[in-house]
C-alpha cells in the first residue's frame, strides 16, 4: 500500500485513497466509494494513473502499452514472489540484459513500469554491494536515472553509486 501511496504522491492525486491488503501474500486493495473495491497492484495503479489524466504513463502505441503491462506482471509475478539470493539474481540479470540499449523499460519513455520496478526494487538496490552495483551496471545506471526523476524517490533512501568503475574488467 506504501507504493501506491508514492505514486498518488507522484501523479499529484489529492490523495484520501484507503488502501488495505488481503490474504497471506498482501494484495493491496483500494477501497472505492462507488462499489467494490480495486484489488491488485496493477489495477490500482493504472486507476490511479487514468484518474491523474496521465496515460502516457500506460504507453502510447499499442507496443508500448504491452512492454509497459509486460513489465508490470513481471513486477508483480517475479519482483514481488522473489526473496531468495538466486530470485534476486536472476530478477537484476534479466533487467540488466533488457536494459542494455534502453533508457527505460518500455524502451526510450518514462512509463509506470520504470515507478513501480523503482519502487519494487528499492529494498534490494539498497543492500547492494559495489561490486554487486557493478555487475548489474545497466540496472544501476537505470536505477539511479530513476531514482532522480522529478518526484519519484519522495522519502526514500538515496541510493548512492559510485561515478567511476574500482575494476577495468568488471563482467
Amino acid at each position: 500500500a506504501e507504493e501506491l501511496e508514492l505514486l498518488e504522491r507522484l501523479l499529484a492525486l489529492p490523495g484520501g485513497n484507503k488502501y488495505g491488503v488481503q490474504g497471506e501474500r498482501k494484495v493491496p486493495v483500494l477501497q472505492t466509494n462507488n462499489g467494490p473495491g480495486l484489488t491488485g497492484l496493477m489495477t490500482i495503479a493504472a486507476h490511479l494513473v487514468r484518474q491523474a489524466r496521465k496515460e502516457q504513463l500506460l504507453g502510447s502505441s499499442a507496443e508500448e502499452k504491452a512492454v509497459v503491462q509486460q513489465w508490470l506482471e513481471y513486477r508483480v509475478t517475479r519482483v514481488n514472489g522473489g526473496s531468495s539470493k538466486e530470485d534476486i539474481r536472476t530478477i537484476l540479470k534479466d533487467l540488466n540484459m533488457h536494459l542494455e540499449d534502453k533508457v527505460y523499460l518500455a524502451g526510450n519513455i518514462f512509463t509506470l513500469a520504470d515507478i513501480l520496478m523503482y519502487y519494487g526494487l528499492h529494498h534490494i538496490m539498497v543492500e547492494l554491494t559495489v561490486q554487486e552495483k557493478e555487475k548489474y551496471l545497466n540496472v544501476s545506471r537505470w536505477f539511479n536515472h530513476i531514482q532522480h526523476y522529478p518526484g519519484v524517490r519522495q522519502h526514500l533512501s538515496d541510493v548512492v553509486f559510485i561515478k567511476n568503475r574500482l575494476y577495468t574488467n568488471a563482467h
